[in-house]
């Protein structure tokens, strides 16, 4: 089991399950303790993490690998998506002509606020409708009301949709994808609400609000996971669920709201009976700590990554891993498109892969400098956003990624 990692050697990100999963027709299997063996055991075991280079200064043209034998792209941008068959081969991908227009695709970013929450930030979660932002850093999770000015609330309503971008600066940033960036800084907001969550000096790694928007999640460096009732006068802690492990790196929630999937440092995946508020199995499979997971849109599978350099695809009906899928450096962020079976993978080299959940073939994306945080499909599946220690955020088309637009946020 790998030691407890720190925020900016490690990452703490957030990972939304799609807001158009559909409810499972049961989790079969889940209700009996015990784990599925892994069907391929993964070699990988005591991996280091090393801190990544320091931020870059602001650039418009982002320079990206040049990879030998490869042209440029048309228009003179070096390549950056390539497209990865069966046997490895890379060759780039041509962009068809309709790569960054159409229907639910935006054409640019722009920050509308600035959460100075003073210490690095590792989750953030959004109500919805779009009110409340719920930041988790060090010991404690703030809560800032977006209605405080009437200039977010015009912003908000323009816009296709509000990314949150988890970030190690000492700012939270929440960008809308709309118009061009506005002349004025982004307006910054004060917090209505602090819950302390965990001991001052540990950190929140993730943070999931239930869809009723009563209910809050936390985890982070503790072995307990604390359930937050936000329906009363004063916000308290109404359960907390009690793993084995030392900590927990991200949180999914399943369609119905019913069952709680925490990724935990000994690379377990504890599932949670809300209701019951009691573990009813571990899928075991990663040899180093599970850090990311998603759910599909049919709320029939759960998406794994580790610092075991894997991604893996577990049955929630059967309790058992379906697939493993290996990679050369270890996994930060995964994101499951919500309308295809396409996978985002965000990685601790800075490359982000568009894998397939049943063929071979795959995309390979180049445009981050430093290490990947984290991933977050749109809801129309047509593209997607990543975010990095780089302090880039890029949107991608799914599932070649093309660029559509690409943000560099001040820390």
């Amino acid at each position: 089991m790998g030691a407890i990692l720190g925020p900016l050697t490690s990452r703490g990100v957030y990972h939304p399950a799609s807001s158009q999963q559909t409810s499972p027709q049961g989790y079969q299997g889940l209700h009996s303790r015990g784990s599925e063996p892994p069907q391929s055991p993964s070699a990988y075991s005591n991996l280091s993490y090393s801190r990544t280079s320091s931020l870059f200064g602001y650039d418009n043209h982002v320079r990206v690998p040049s990879a030998n034998g490869f042209n440029n792209i048309p228009g003179g941008k070096p390549a950056y998506s390539f497209h990865m068959n069966g046997e490895g081969n890379l060759q780039p991908v041509p962009f068809p002509s309709d790569a960054l227009v159409g229907p639910g695709i935006p054409r640019h970013a722009r920050q509308i606020a600035t959460l100075i929450h003073g210490e690095v930030v590792c989750a953030v979660t959004i109500s919805n409708p779009t009110k409340y932002v719920y930041t988790g850093g060090k010991g404690c999770v703030k809560v800032w009301d977006m209605d405080c000015s009437s200039s977010l609330s015009s912003s908000s309503s323009s816009s296709s949709i509000t990314p949150s971008a988890p970030t190690t600066g000492a700012d939270a940033a929440l960008v809308a994808a709309s118009t061009p960036p506005p002349a004025a800084p982004a307006p910054s907001i004060k917090p209505v609400s602090q819950l302390d969550c965990l001991q001052r000096d540990n950190y929140i790694r993730s943070v999931k609000l239930l869809p009723d928007n009563r209910t809050l999640i936390v985890g982070g460096e503790a072995s307990q996971l604390s359930i937050w009732d936000l329906a009363s006068p004063t916000p308290r802690i109404k359960a907390e669920l009690t793993s084995t492990a030392p900590a927990c790196y991200a949180l999914a929630i399943s369609p119905d709201s019913k069952v709680c999937f925490s990724c935990c440092s000994d690379g377990n995946i504890a599932v949670w009976d809300l209701q019951n508020q009691s573990l009813v199995r571990q899928f075991q499979g990663h040899t180093d700590g599970a850090s990311c997971i998603d759910i599909s849109s049919d709320g029939s599978k759960l998406w794994t990554g580790g610092l075991d350099n894997t991604v893996r695809s577990w049955d929630l009906r059967q309790g058992r891993q379906l697939q493993q899928h290996d990679f050369t450096s270890q996994i930060f962020s995964l994101g499951y498109c919500p309308t295809g079976d396409w996978i985002a993978v965000g990685m601790e080299n800075s490359n982000v892969q568009v894998i397939h959940a049943d063929k071979t073939d795959k995309y390979q994306l180049h445009l981050h400098e430093s290490c990947v945080l984290s991933l977050k499909f749109a809801n129309c599946g047509k593209w997607f956003v990543s975010t990095g220690k780089d302090n880039l955020l890029n949107a991608w088309r799914t599932p070649y990624g093309a660029s559509i637009f690409q943000v560099r946020y001040k820390i």
